[in-house]
C-alpha cells in the first residue's frame, strides 16, 4: 500500500510549486497554506527567477522585471541565497536557467560590464560558482575581477601575517639547549650581560642561546576548507592566506578543499586566482572524507597546524569524523575548527559537534580575517589558542550539553 503524506505536508507542497504571496492573510492559489521562514526563502528565490520577465528593451536600455533587481550586487545575493538553499546540482540548473531567462547571459556576455562591476568579496564568489558555464570569451574578465579581490586582500593581509608568522617562527626555532657549533654567541652574550664580570672582564652565561636546528621546514600547515554553499565568503579569505603561507619559505603549506569530494590544490598556491578558480562552490558536505585525506598528509605530527574552515554539519558519516578528529589530536596534530572566516560575526554552526571537538581538545570559534595572523601566531607558537582567542573577545563554540552517540 501507497504510503500517504499527510494533508498539511501535501498543502505545503503545491503551495511551494504554485507559488504566490507568502503573508498570512492573502491568496495562496486556492491551497489556503502561507509559507513562512525556510519555506518562504526558497519560495522567494524561485519566484525571482520562474516569476521574472526576463531583460527587455525600454528605450533602448535593459531593465530587468522580478526579484533580483537591477545590478550586480541584487544577482550576487541572490546567487548566494540559491548556493544556501539548494544542493549543488540543483544550483546549476537554476543558474543556467537564470542565465537564459533573466538575460545574465549579458553580464556575462560583455566583458565590459564586468570590468565596471565594484568587486568585492560576494561577487568573486558569485564569479566562482558562475566559472564552469561562463562563455570561454568572457572567464579572461572574470579572472581579472576576481583578482582585483585578491590584490586588494592580499594588500590588506599578507603583510600582517607575513610578519606575526616570521616572529613566531622566529621565537619557536630559538635553541636553548645547543652543542657547542649551534651556539649564537651575540645572543647569548646579550642575553647574559647582568652577568658581567668586571674583575675578570667576562661574561659568565647562565642561559646558552643557539642558532635554530635546520630543517625542511619548521611547522607544516594544513588549511583544509568545506566549500559549500554558505561557506563562500571564507573560502575566498582561506584562498588568499593559502597563498601568502606558501610563500613563507619556514613553513609547508597545504591547501585542501571538499565537498562530497576532496580537492588539493597545493600546487595552485603560487596564484591565489588559481586556486579560487579550483574551487567548486555548494553540493553537499562530508568532513570525515576531508580529515581522512588530510590524516595521509601528517608526516609531523608534533609540527603539523591543521585548521578546519567549516561550519560542521556532517553529510557524511558524524561518528567516523569525530574519530578522525580524535586521532589527530591524540597524534600531537594541533587541530583547529574555525566556524567561519570572515567579517559576518555569528555563523550558524553545528552545536553538538562544536562541543564534542571541544571535548577533544580542539577548540572551534569563528575568526575575521584580522585576527587569522594573529592565530597563526599563537598556533606556530605553542601557545593555547583558546586562551588567545578568549583574550581577543572572542566567543569560544562550547556547543550544546547533547551527547553524540558514540562519543
Amino acid at each position: 500500500m501507497t504510503n500517504r503524506l499527510p494533508s498539511e505536508e501535501r498543502l505545503r507542497r503545491w503551495r511551494l510549486l504554485l507559488g504566490g504571496p507568502t503573508k498570512s492573510g492573502e491568496s495562496a492559489d486556492g491551497t489556503g497554506s502561507t509559507l513562512e521562514g525556510h519555506d518562504a526563502r526558497l519560495d522567494a528565490a524561485l519566484a525571482a527567477l520562474y516569476d521574472a520577465a526576463p531583460y527587455g528593451r525600454a528605450e533602448g536600455k535593459k531593465k530587468r522585471a522580478g526579484g533580483l533587481g537591477g545590478s550586480a550586487p541584487g544577482v550576487a545575493a541572490w546567487l548566494s541565497e540559491l548556493r544556501e538553499l539548494f544542493p549543488q546540482d540543483t544550483v546549476r540548473v537554476l543558474q543556467a536557467d537564470a542565465v537564459e531567462r533573466l538575460g545574465l547571459k549579458a553580464l556575462l556576455l560583455e566583458p565590459e560590464l564586468l570590468e565596471r562591476i565594484e568587486p568585492d568579496i560576494e561577487m568573486a564568489a558569485t564569479l566562482m560558482s558562475l566559472k564552469d558555464i561562463m562563455p570561454d570569451a568572457v572567464k579572461d574578465t572574470a579572472r581579472q575581477v576576481v583578482r582585483r579581490v585578491v590584490d586588494d586582500l592580499t594588500r590588506q593581509l599578507a603583510e600582517p601575517l607575513r610578519s606575526a608568522v616570521s616572529g613566531s617562527l622566529n621565537r619557536s626555532q630559538r635553541n636553548f639547549r645547543p652543542k657547542s657549533s649551534e651556539i649564537d654567541w651575540g645572543r647569548t652574550i646579550l642575553k647574559n650581560l647582568r652577568h658581567y664580570q668586571p674583575g675578570s672582564k667576562t661574561v659568565v652565561p647562565e642561559r646558552l642561546v643557539g642558532y635554530g636546528r635546520a630543517r625542511r621546514s619548521l611547522k607544516d600547515i594544513v588549511l583544509c576548507i568545506d566549500q559549500s554553499g554558505s561557506m563562500a565568503s571564507s573560502v575566498v579569505y582561506a584562498g588568499v592566506f593559502g597563498a601568502v603561507l606558501a610563500s613563507l619559505p619556514a613553513v609547508s603549506t597545504r591547501v585542501v578543499v571538499f565537498d562530497t569530494e576532496v580537492v588539493d590544490l597545493s600546487e595552485l598556491l603560487s596564484d591565489p586566482v588559481d586556486v579560487l578558480f579550483g574551487v567548486q562552490l555548494g553540493g553537499g558536505t562530508d568532513i570525515s572524507r576531508a580529515l581522512g585525506y588530510c590524516q595521509g598528509l601528517v608526516q609531523r605530527p608534533e609540527d603539523t597546524i591543521l585548521v578546519l574552515i567549516s561550519d560542521l554539519y556532517e553529510g557524511g558519516n558524524e561518528r567516523e569524523m569525530l574519530a578522525r578528529a580524535r586521532q589527530l589530536a591524540e597524534s600531537g596534530v594541533r587541530m583547529i575548527a574555525l566556524l567561519a572566516l570572515d567579517d559576518d560575526g555569528s555563523p550558524g554552526y553545528d552545536h553538538r559537534v562544536a562541543a564534542a571537538y571541544a571535548g577533544l581538545g580542539i577548540p572551534s570559534f569563528a575568526c575575521t580575517p584580522a585576527h587569522f595572523p594573529g592565530l597563526m601566531a599563537a598556533a606556530i607558537g605553542g601557545a593555547d589558542v583558546g586562551a588567545w582567542a578568549a583574550a581577543q573577545g572572542i566567543a569560544l563554540a562550547r556547543g550544546e550539553e547533547e551527547r553524540i552517540e558514540g562519543v
